[in-house]
Parts: structure tokens; sequence; C-alpha cells
């Protein structure tokens, strides 16, 4: 930047008459004027001056502000209008015109050094001549800050007392170009102060020295302008310069923060790894920030009694905040919003976030990172999107359980008792989601708590369903089917206990219909059991009374027949109470024993026919070993042979034709050859 003239050198800020180059320019080439105004040039002249100044910096000064200097020549010019005689109400006026100037931002030091060309000549007197024979922008440029700020207070302070003595009664101008000149300069100091601040967490950083020349001039300033003079005197305004400090703070952690996945920044809304790896770049630069400001730029301030953590930390704390929302409004899907509300509650708002246990981000309170209600939004579609997703495991669960069951493999069993993986999978689901919500809140633990209890609920009514339609309700799956069901009715209800507690009855009724349905299985097979050793025990009275050891006479006859429809009453009653359903046995010993018994021969043959009739697997034999039971001569024997003859076979062809329904009692029953049997037969 070009090196301006020193400040201390210009006469305009002592008073002289001699007059500015656009002063002659602007001259009519009047004799009798080109002294009056070379001695007092008047407002156009330094509108010129001020114009060209303008046009050379604009580039420069437009990158800070583009309306500093229109408002800083609009105030003074303002100021100008009125006398500058002292008093209360000219200097209220010029004082609040040219506090506006000073409160204007950064102003870059190429419009100080501009300026102090156009409006200073090569002279001054030789009193103000800086020590080491710098200009005051020469030390702002080389960072000097405190330097420049005394030179530029003594001349502010020189400057009041000259127009506290009307030396510039007759000069308004020169007063306005001298009083411009050191509030550029103040303002040129303070950009300097922006750009410091800018470049302090940049690559390079700034020197040590730098940091303390900017706490050490903005704490001198605050001593020198305390407050608003009470003539309010605009050269004795505060310049507020703790404040432009401030607001470079935010505007450089804004800035820095901004900066982090800027060109992923149209992928975010593409996946949840997205989303994380800009958050973990994001803290990586405020962590890697942050720890720099408390380890190198805090200690430089605070030796010169000027802390500096807190700002940073509220700056850094409120962009991340701004930057946060941004993301929040992409964000869509379940796993997204969690690695939205899982980083701002357990990455940023862990206590190790900055990676010393002497590093704490939060000494004092701090707002939200998110807005309540912003927070609520997401936690609300999180919980949406958790729904579709705790609803899409159930049937994973479901489809499992299904592809088991296909396979027709019994259930593995664990210590004696049948087990199935659907207990450990349901737990397993809901203490998953459970554990990552409760690290967020308690409320979105609980929500998530009565989302898988409503989910368990309706899961169960659809696995009862498929179970029992499929193929696999057999005693093994239905023992681990009960047992699971067990599990989770004690252990989710001892784990949750205000969560589950709906699901007791739920649990419990599905228990007890696969109960239900094992008992009944249980008992199919105990009545299958009952009713084969209920034809088992009249198979073996049938073929112990089919051999006799001796045949019966008279009365014994007669008092056997008897015996044995006793014993078959007898029979069919205990099995009949046991559950024995086969009413089909019945008949078989009355039947043998009315034979037995009968006193007329010929009712003899109605009695095979009903036996014939009711037991189809009746063969010659068994009619044989019957007859031999009584003695009815050879001829009649004969006749009731022939007669049933027919009905043998006719029942051989039933019995082939499956007409027996699958019943068989005299089949199994083998008749030995005896000497009665072949007199029978003769």
């Amino acid at each position: 930047m070009p090196t301006p003239q020193m400040l201390t050198s210009r006469p305009e800020l002592q008073g002289s008459k001699e007059p500015v180059e656009g002063t002659r320019r602007a001259s009519s080439g009047k004799a009798s004027s080109t002294h009056r105004e070379d001695a007092r040039p008047g407002l156009g002249t330094f509108r010129r001056a001020f114009s060209r100044v303008g046009q050379r910096a604009s580039g420069r000064a437009s990158e800070e502000d583009p309306g500093l200097l229109r408002r800083s020549s609009r105030f003074l010019f303002r100021s100008l209008r009125r006398p500058l005689d002292g008093s209360p109400a000219a200097d209220h006026c010029q004082g609040a015109a040219v506090t506006g100037a000073s409160h204007c931002p950064e102003v870059p030091s190429g419009v100080v050094d501009g300026v102090s060309q156009q409006l200073s000549p090569k002279k001054g007197p030789k009193g103000l001549e800086p020590e080491a024979g710098q200009s005051v922008a020469d030390l702002i440029t080389e960072r000097q800050l405190l330097a420049a700020f005394k030179q530029l207070q003594h001349l502010e302070t020189q400057l009041v007392e000259e127009k506290a003595s009307h030396t510039f009664e007759q000069d308004p101008t020169g007063f306005a170009r001298r009083a411009m000149d050191v509030c550029l300069h103040y303002d040129g100091l303070g950009a300097e102060i922006g750009t410091i601040v800018r470049e302090t967490l940049g690559p390079g950083g700034v020197d040590p020295t730098a940091l303390a020349e900017l706490a050490h001039v903005v704490r001198a300033e605050e001593q020198v302008h305390p407050g608003s003079p009470a003539d309010g005197d605009f050269l004795r305004t505060p310049r507020h310069w703790r404040q432009q400090w401030e607001n470079a703070v935010r505007r450089s952690a804004q800035e820095r923060v901004r900066q982090v996945g800027v060109r992923e920044a149209s992928e975010v809304a593409e996946g949840a790894s997205d989303l994380a790896r800009l958050l973990a770049e994001l803290g990586s630069l405020v962590r890697r920030d942050l720890q720099k400001v408390q380890l190198e730029v805090q200690p430089v301030y605070m030796a010169a009694g000027f802390p500096a953590w807190e700002t940073y930390r509220r700056a850094y704390h409120d962009a991340v905040a701004q930057r946060l929302q941004e993301l929040a409004q992409e964000a869509r899907g379940c796993e997204r919003l969690y690695t939205l509300l899982d980083w701002a509650a357990n990455v940023y708002g862990s206590p190790d976030f900055l990676g010393a246990p002497d590093l704490t981000l939060s000494t004092e309170p701090l707002p939200p990172l998110l807005a309540p209600d912003l927070w609520a939004q997401l936690e609300s579609d999180y919980t949406s999107f958790l729904e579709t997703k705790i609803s899409g495991c159930f049937d994973g669960i479901l489809q499992l359980e299904q592809s088991l069951w296909a396979t027709a493999e019994a259930p593995e069993v664990l210590q004696g008792r049948f087990h199935t993986q659907l207990s450990t999978d349901v737990h397993m689901l809901v203490a998953e989601h459970a554990k990552a919500a409760g690290a967020i809140s308690a409320e979105l633990e609980a929500t998530t708590l009565r989302i898988c209890a409503r989910e368990l609920g309706l899961f169960l009514c659809r696995f009862e369903k498929a179970f029992l339609e499929s193929e696999a309700v057999t005693e093994p799956h239905l023992g681990a089917n009960i047992n699971a069901c067990e599990e989770l009715r004690t252990s989710l209800l001892a784990r949750y206990p205000g969560a589950f507690s709906e699901l007791e009855k739920p649990l419990a009724a599905a228990t007890c219909i696969f109960q239900k349905r094992l008992l009944q299985g249980l008992q199919r097979d105990m009545q299958e059991t009952l009713q084969e050793a209920h034809r088992y025990v009249v198979r073996e009275y049938m073929a112990q009374a089919l051999r006799p050891r001796e045949r019966f006479r008279g009365v014994e006859r007669r008092i056997g027949s008897q015996k044995m429809g006793l014993e078959a009453q007898a029979i069919s009653d205990t099995f009949q109470g046991l559950g024995s359903e086969a009413a089909w046995l019945d008949q078989a010993i009355p039947c043998v024993a009315d034979i037995l018994g009968e006193t007329r021969k010929d009712d003899i043959q109605r009695h095979l026919e009903v036996l014939i009739q009711n037991y189809p697997d009746v063969r010659r034999d068994h009619v044989l070993a019957i007859l031999a039971l009584r003695r009815l001569g050879r001829h009649r024997n004969q006749r009731l042979l022939q007669r049933t003859q027919d009905l043998l076979r006719a029942a051989v062809k039933a019995g082939a034709a499956g007409a027996s329904g699958g019943h068989v009692l005299f089949e199994e029953i083998e008749v030995p050859a005896s000497v009665d049997m072949l007199l029978a037969c003769i």
C-alpha cells in the first residue's frame, strides 16, 4: 500500500493557511479571490478532494463496508452547516454526526492512506513529528497499534483544544479536513483489529505481539474515551473497539464454520454417512479452533487484561447452532435425524468435547444448541420414521421364524427346554432402540419404548396367526413359543415396567393359546394310545376265548356266556371312562358270548352274521374256532359254514376296498388248529 505522509507533519492539523492543490485548480483566476480561497478552502474544494480519494479507495473499501465513506462525509458535512462556535447545539450535532462515522465497520488502511495523501501537505510543525519517523498509517500497517493510537489521541486532544480556542472559526473546512483525517485513521485502526481477529485462527495465524497490541489498544481507548462527553464533542466519543472486536470474532467463527462441508452440502440428504462425516469435520474444526484459543490466544489476551475465552466460546456456539439449524432443514430419514440429534446431544454436548480434561466448553450456561421447538420437531420426525423402522424389524423377525418353520427342523434345546431366537431378537431390538434414544433424551427414550410396546402387540397377533396356520404346529415348536412368550412377559415387564405393562395380557393370551394347542396335541396322542390299549385288551381277550382248554357243556356254557358279557361290559366301561372313543370294539366279545350261550341253535346264524358285518376281518378259521366252542354236530356246522361263505367273501372284498375304516381286530388273532376245529370242519 502507498505510504502516506506523517499525520504530525500536516499543516492542516495545526490550522495552517497554505492552500491545497484542489483549491488552486478550482480557482477562477480572479486575483482578488485567490488569496482568500487559498487561505480558507471552500466546501466544494473539500468535496472534490474527498471524492477523488473515495474513488481511489472504493475498490478496497467496498470489501469491508461500501457505505463507510458515504456516511462519514454525510455526517461531517452536516456538522459543517452549523457554526463552530462551541455552542452546545453545534457540538451535539457534530458529535452525533461523527459518532456515526466512528462506529463504522472495518476500513482498509488504503482508505486512510489515500485520504492522508490528498488532504495533507508535505510539512508540519517539528514538535508533532513521530519519534520513529513513521506515520499513523505506517504504524497501523506494521500493527504497532498502541503507538498509532497514542499519536491519534495526541492529535485528537490538540484538535479539540484548537477548536475550543476558536482557531477554526474562520476556517470550518480546515477543521473538517483534520477531523475527518483523525476519524478515518481511527476507523483504519479499528479495521486492523478486525483483520487481526480474522487471521488469528487462519492457516498462518497471528504473532502474539499483535494480539497483545490489540488487547492493549482496546483497553487504552476505553480509558481515554470512557463515555460520551457532556458537551457532545464527536472527537472524544468512544470508538467501541471492544464491540468491534466481538463482532469480528463472531464473523470469523461464522465464516469458518460455514466453510465446513460446503462442497458436500448438496449430498447431505442422500445418506446418514455423509451427514456424519460433515458433522465430524465440523466438530474437528470447532475443537481445533477452541483449543488454539484456550491454549495460545487466551493467555496472550489475559496477560494484557483482556479476557477472550467467553467471547470465542459463545461465538462458536452460535455459529454451530446456526449451521445445525440449516442441516436440520435438509435432514430426512430415521438414521439422518438420529445422527443430527446424537451429535448435538452426545458429541458436542460431551464434557470432553474439546479433547482435554482441563478444557471445558461450558463454563457458564449457554443457550440450547437447537431451539426447543426445533428440537421437539426433530424428535417428532425421528419417532415417525422410527415407527416404520421398528415395524419393519418385527416383520423381519416373523420372516426369519417362518423360514425356520419351513425347514421342518425341531428347535434347539437349552437347559432342558425348547428354545427359539424369538425372545432374544425382540429383547435386542427393544434394548438397542431404547439405549439409542436414551442417549439423546429421557423423553425420546420413553416415546421409543411406547412405540416398541405397540408394535410388539401388533406383532404378537401376526405371529400367532402365521404359526397356527403353518405346518410347524408340533410339540417342540409349541413348547419353544410358550417359553419365548413367558420370557418376554417376565423380562420385559421387569426391565421396562411402565412401557410394557399393557402387554402382559396379550402375552399371557398368546401363551394360553399355544398351551391349549399343545394340550390338544397331547390329548390326541393320549387318546390314540388309549384306543390302542383298548383294542389290545379286546384282542387278547378274544384270542384267549377262542383257544379254550376244554369245551363248555350245558350250564357251564351259559355261565361262561354270562361271564363274558359282564367282562365285556366292564372292559368297555373302563376304557370309555379313560376317554377311549373306540366304541367299535364293544360288540366283539358280546357277539361271541351270545353264540356261546344261545339256546336256540337256529339263532346262531344270526349272531354270526352280526359278527361278520361288524368285523369284516373275520375269516373262516375264526368262525370255525367260534363254532368249536359249541357241540352243534357235523351237519349243522357245515350248514352254518356254507351260509356264512357269502358273508365272508363279501367281508374280504370290503376289507380290500377299505370299507372297514381301518379297524383291525380278528386279523391279528391267530387261531391254532385243534381236534375240535377239525371235528367242526368234518
